[in-house]
This record gives structure tokens, C-alpha cells and sequence, in this order.
């Protein structure tokens, strides 16, 4: 493509909408996010992929801003930072095609609708924004278009490194398990170093923040065969900065992983249900995994969840719209109380609204916790007496949910 430099108004006007960019609302990078997870439920399925693709459309549109900021209407070299390295990384972990790429066309759209509707807004003349925006397109095509080709020749750099590690025996046997393949039992036990009998735990541990040290998923995988008493669990690495991990055991001691992993808060643990067999090896993840969903959708402050402390939370959940409509109409004022209130309320309801246990439960006199209740019955649109079950419902959401969304 030749390029031919644009009049020194239309460079003055181009540096403008750039400098818009790279400091681009956060309501329009909220957007974009939408669009390209909307478009790829493959991505939007999986919280780690989906931050990394979030953050590599973000990284893109600030590196084509900025570099327009410096040289307006000059072409833009493609971005090769570790953003959309990472993407390729990820992809290839988890054994996905490049057409998980068009996740940047999508992106790609929305960025231009919004830098007409900025052009529009620096000007009306006509000869002046079709030169504007012919330079425009012609640069954001390029650059998309030289960024996904070195994306694509680092997926397959990766997926040749992939292809030659231990690694890569070890997922490919877990991948042929979880989906049902038939290899005998112990073909895929002694591919796996893992026998397959007997009661299986599953987690998923990751974290949110894949720069730095990661091996604080392996120390945290090793915390979780600790806790349930498994000196040798079966880790395997899912992507960069997620582990899946079984433990041939019946019980976690939730208490004793959340202490060890406490010095990592960014560390995150979705632990499945016990299940027998190669059926439970396979079910206990599949749980783990939706809890790791519901835990990334609703940007949980929790570190460690159970799949069967949430269960409910997550079919509920499941559309994050009509959960948060559910939420307001059952708790309406109450959704605003303070977490004390809240407490008493979730608890009197677990005690099946016995309040002299909840009272009991809550280490507090129960003229204190009817006091509450009555403060409750204030606030909530219908009283608990006819709603509790809906109540306590609402409330688990919350517990899991961030607070301040």
C-alpha cells in the first residue's frame, strides 16, 4: 500500500483524534470489551483469555494513538509488545485456532465507529474529513493487519515449543479424558503418573495479573494437594497463568489453602465437587470450572470458592443483567445495608428463621438480632416473613459478587 502524507491541516486534525485515543473514555474501552466477548463466546467463556484479549485490544489502541500523537498520517509499525504476544501464548495453551484472531476485527469496528464520530465532532468540512478519514481507515487497516500477522506467527512459535515439552503429553491425555474419549484407564494413567480410580477433587487455580513471577500457581497448586492431604496431585498447565489440578482425596481444608495462598492475593482457587472414577475425574472439573466462570463474571473479592457453595449462585448468575434485576427487585433498600445487617438476615434465614440459633450462631442477643430483623423488614420491598427464601437467594449473590458493581 502506498502512502502519501496528508495536508498539514488534516496531520493537526489526525494528532487531535489521536490524542482523544490514547485517552479514550472508559465507557468506549468498556464497549469495545462488549463487542469482541459478545461476538467470541469461545473467549468470553474463559476469564483468563478474555482479560488477555481485553487488555491486548487496549494495548493496540493506545499504541496506534500514541504513535499518531508523534507522527500523525505516518504508517504504524505493528504492535509486537507483550499484550498481544500473550494472546498468541494463550491460544496455543489451550489448543485453539488463529480464528480466535477475528476477536481483533471485531474490536477493530468498533474503534473506527468511534473515530468518525470524533472526527465528525473536530470537523464539518467535507473536503477535510474525507481525506481525514481515508488516512485514517487506510492506517487502522494496516496496522490490524501487520499486528494479527505477528500474531499468528507467534502462535505458531509456540505451538512448536508446545509440541515438544512433557507438557503437551500430559494435556493432550486430559483433553482426550474430559472429552470422552475412550483410552483405556491405564494407558492414561501411566501417561499421566495419576491413577484414575477412587475419589477425585478437582481445581482450577489462576490469577488475573499474568506478569511477574508465576510460579505462585505451582506453589498454590501444591497448597491445594496439601490441603486435601495429597502429597503428589496431578497439575497440569492449562494456559500461562492458569493450572488445573486433581487430588485423589474427599476433602480440601479451605481454611488451611486460603492461609498459605493469603501472601498472593491475586491468586485465585475454584475448587470442584468430590466425584468417584474417571466420570467424577472429569465432572469435578467441568464444576470447577463453572465456578471459576461465575467467580470471574462477577468479579468476586473471594480467593477460594466451592462449587457446592455456589451451585445456585452460578445458574443464577448466569445472565449477569437479569441477576442484578433479580437482586434489586427482591432486596431493593437492603441491597445498601450494611454487611452486619445483611449477615443477620442470611443467617437467620440458614437457622430456617429460627432466631433464638441465629442469635446463637451470630454470638449476639436475640432482642439484638430481632432489632435487626425489623431494620430488614424496613428496607425490603416485601417482608421476610414472605420472601426469605428469594431473600437469602439475593443475599448469596452479593457475597460473591464485588460490592461496589
Amino acid at each position: 500500500m502506498s502512502w502519501n502524507p496528508p495536508s498539514a491541516q488534516v496531520q493537526d486534525l489526525i494528532r487531535q483524534c489521536a490524542q482523544v485515543v490514547v485517552n479514550a473514555r472508559p465507557a468506549w474501552l468498556d464497549e469495545m470489551d462488549d463487542a469482541v466477548l459478545g461476538a467470541n463466546p469461545t473467549i468470553a467463556a474463559d476469564p483468563e483469555l478474555a482479560a488477555a484479549v481485553s487488555r491486548s485490544n487496549r494495548a493496540n489502541m493506545h499504541f496506534w494513538g500514541t504513535a499518531n500523537v508523534r507522527a500523525p498520517g505516518v504508517p504504524v509499525p505493528p504492535n509486537a509488545g507483550p499484550e498481544p504476544m500473550n494472546v498468541a501464548r494463550e491460544l496455543v495453551r489451550r489448543g485453539l485456532d488463529a480464528y480466535s484472531l477475528d476477536a481483533y476485527r471485531v474490536g477493530e469496528g468498533v474503534a473506527w465507529r468511534r473515530l468518525m464520530q470524533i472526527a465528525f465532532e473536530l470537523t464539518s468540512d467535507p473536503s477535510l474529513l474525507s481525506e481525514l478519514l481515508d488516512v485514517c481507515s487506510q492506517s487502522i487497516s494496516a496496522f490490524v493487519d501487520e499486528t494479527l500477522a505477528g500474531i499468528a506467527t507467534q502462535i505458531e512459535l509456540e505451538r512448536d515449543e508446545l509440541t515438544r515439552g512433557t507438557h503437551a503429553e500430559l494435556r493432550e491425555t486430559v483433553a482426550l479424558i474430559l472429552g470422552g474419549a475412550p483410552i483405556p484407564r491405564r494407558r492414561a494413567e501411566g501417561r499421566l503418573g495419576y491413577a484414575l480410580t477412587g475419589p477425585h477433587t478437582a481445581s482450577v487455580i489462576w490469577t488475573d495479573n499474568p506478569d511477574g513471577d508465576l510460579t505462585r500457581l505451582d506453589r498454590a497448586a501444591e497448597a491445594f494437594g496439601q490441603a486435601a492431604e495429597v502429597p503428589r496431585p496431578l497439575i497440569v498447565l492449562a494456559s500461562t497463568a492458569t493450572r488445573w489440578v486433581w487430588a485423589r482425596s474427599g476433602t480440601v481444608d479451605t481454611d488451611s489453602l486460603l492461609r498459605t495462598i493469603g501472601s498472593a492475593p491475586d491468586v485465585r482457587i475454584a475448587i470442584g465437587p468430590n466425584a468417584d472414577g474417571i466420570a467424577g475425574f472429569r465432572r469435578s472439573h467441568f464444576d470447577a470450572l463453572t465456578t471459576q466462570q461465575m467467580m470471574a463474571r462477577l468479579h468476586s473479592p473471594q480467593q477460594i470458592a466451592k462449587f457446592t457453595d455456589v451451585e445456585l449462585v452460578a445458574l443464577i448468575t448466569a445472565d449477569a443483567d437479569r441477576a442484578g434485576a433479580f437482586v434489586k427487585h427482591v432486596l431493593g433498600e437492603f441491597e445498601s445495608a450494611s454487611p452486619e445487617l445483611q449477615e443477620s438476615v442470611r443467617t437467620f434465614v440458614a437457622e430456617q428463621c429460627n432466631a433464638s440459633r441465629a442469635a446463637t450462631r451470630l454470638y449476639t442477643h436475640r432482642n439484638t438480632l430481632l432489632r435487626r430483623l425489623a431494620r430488614a423488614d424496613d428496607l425490603l420491598p416485601r417482608p421476610l416473613s414472605e420472601s426469605s427464601v428469594n431473600v437469602a437467594v439475593a443475599l448469596d449473590v452479593l457475597r460473591w459478587r464485588e460490592r461496589d458493581r
